[in-house]
């Protein structure tokens, strides 16, 4: 079974033609896959006919399911979660800032898998940060203040009672077309180094940002406010960033 790998134009990502994944895949497709994934970053597969059942089996080809604390799954399907707005939704969007999903997890998972269904005309992109260029691209001077420093992660701003999702937002009326569980357990923490080695490549790469890192261990609060936005504000740059069609099937890491 061949397939095509066309490189995007941004800091990251390939789009792959020719696979239908809504069928078994050969072992050295997989392989062949991963080998892509991993010199990526992300991968978006266009065309795909496929149901839950498919993602389910091709979520399996890379590990075993992670599951989010956070967001109900389908009713039948405890390993998929559906995130859905309605035409006349009124709540901001959801997640509509750069994030590392699950960073605040003590062992993240290794990858998301998107599968886009119902796309609106405008909009409905995704972009990613390509972390391992941000890095590499970064100044001496910032890279020297980040070196050694473990990020204090957490899930509090987003799905803690008093985060984003939680109280203030249950109290407004308004609906989601998905369902969000706020809990105590969003107000954990758990270290994780600002640079870390990819445990297949051994490329380095920043890990997190704003948003899911609130602190850095050992360093006053106003301190470390002010790196991370410094932080915050290289990753993001638009030399870092690329963008993935709107509908497409993707694994990102």
């Amino acid at each position: 079974m061949t397939f095509t790998i066309t490189p995007s134009q941004g800091a990251c990502g390939a789009t792959i033609s020719g696979l239908d994944l809504s069928r078994e895949l050969d072992p050295s497709v997989i392989r062949d896959i991963r080998e892509a994934w991993l010199r990526h970053h992300v991968l978006a597969f266009t065309d795909q006919n496929m149901d839950d059942e498919d993602l389910e089996r091709f979520s399996l080809y890379f590990g075993s399911f992670a599951g989010d604390p956070y967001i109900a799954p389908l009713d039948d399907r405890p390993n998929v979660i559906e995130i859905r707005r309605t035409a006349d939704e009124t709540t901001p969007i959801f997640a509509d800032a750069w994030h590392t999903d699950w960073s605040f997890g003590k062992n993240p998972p290794a990858a998301t898998i998107l599968h886009g269904i119902v796309i609106p005309p405008h909009g409905g992109n995704t972009d990613f940060v390509n972390q391992h260029a941000a890095l590499k691209a970064m100044p001496a001077e910032l890279r020297e203040r980040i070196e050694g420093k473990q990020a204090i992660h957490s899930a509090r701003l987003a799905y803690a009672p008093t985060g984003m999702y939680g109280e203030k937002e249950k109290a407004s009326g308004k609906q989601r077309g998905f369902r969000i569980h706020t809990s105590e357990s969003a107000y954990d923490t758990q270290l994780h180094p600002l640079i870390r080695r990819h445990p297949e490549t051994g490329e380095e790469c920043l890990f997190g940002c704003l948003g899911y890192i609130i602190g850095i261990d050992g360093m006053e609060e106003s301190e470390a406010e002010q790196l991370l936005l410094e932080l915050y504000l290289w990753q993001n740059q638009r030399t870092h960033t690329t963008q993935t069609g709107a509908g497409c099937f993707g694994i990102t890491s």
